[in-house]
């Protein structure tokens, strides 16, 4: 199965290669500051919208249910979402050469899941620890100088680009702790629909959160799609570089469901 991930994410990015031309494969060899092409841009239009209709007619009436639940479920249910993306962040911390930010997340995600009760209650924020930065594989090969290559929308997923796809791939290559256990490992307590159930709720919570957010911006924004894919590959870029946001967009990302969150300032 994983000989068939690699062949999947290897013909992306020749796929992609040939159809940008040489500029798409400098972007895929170098981290560069240029523009990011939209190679595909009518499909991803199509899938934009398919999306946008997806979310009109059930995700977003789901998340406003899931707003009338009483704040403390709803603040344990993101602590514990939040808490298990340590296990993504923590390799990739290591991978970027962020050692000591590796250990601080570690001693976070230890004390959280035990004293925490399994990340419902942060206790590691009230202990003083720094705030959390999510990272994941995708950043990473940025941080490497994997650039983005070609912007995509995603079924369901929504924005990415072809690195951020391919770094999605590795999550179920091996790359996610959570997924192994869940999917591969012989337990009598989770399996393949714990991930699954794990994955929807965080796009639940991140959609709850960002529902005036994505109306507002929907509302002043002339072109929609062109707004999400600007705030997009801004956040992005900032992620790679460690730099404070002047408006966010946080990336719900993994192969997995990818919705953004976005705090519009």
């Amino acid at each position: 199965m994983s000989r068939i991930f690699k062949v999947v994410i290897l013909s992306l990015f020749i796929a992609t290669s040939s159809m940008a031309g040489s500029d798409g494969q400098n972007e895929l060899s170098k981290n560069t500051n240029g523009q990011v092409k939209d190679c595909f841009e009518g499909i991803n239009r199509a899938v934009f919208s398919f999306n946008k209709g997806l979310d009109n007619l059930l995700i977003e009436p789901i998340a406003k249910g899931y707003r009338h639940l009483p704040s403390p479920v709803r603040s344990g249910t993101s602590n514990v979402l939040v808490n298990l993306s340590s296990l993504i962040t923590i390799p990739n911390n290591i991978l970027q050469g962020q050692i000591k930010t590796a250990g601080v997340n570690t001693g976070r995600f230890i004390i959280n899941t035990t004293v925490g009760i399994l990340g419902i209650f942060d206790v590691a924020q009230k202990m003083g620890f720094s705030e959390y930065e999510k990272e994941d594989y995708g950043q990473t090969l940025g941080v490497w100088g994997v650039g983005p290559g070609c912007y995509l929308v995603l079924p369901v997923l929504g924005p990415s680009t072809i690195r951020d796809t391919a770094g999605s791939f590795i999550n179920v290559m091996g790359g996610d702790p959570y997924y192994n256990i869940s999917t591969h490992g012989n337990n009598e307590y989770l399996d393949k629909s714990d991930y699954m159930l794990t994955k929807a709720l965080t796009g639940v919570d991140f959609r709850a959160k960002n529902i005036e957010s994505f109306e507002n911006l929907e509302k002043n924004s002339m072109d929609f799609y062109a707004a999400v894919k600007s705030l997009y590959l801004q956040d992005r870029k900032r992620k790679i570089a460690n730099t404070k946001p002047s408006a966010t967009i946080e990336i719900l990302y993994e192969g997995d469901a990818d919705w953004e969150e976005i705090e519009t300032q």
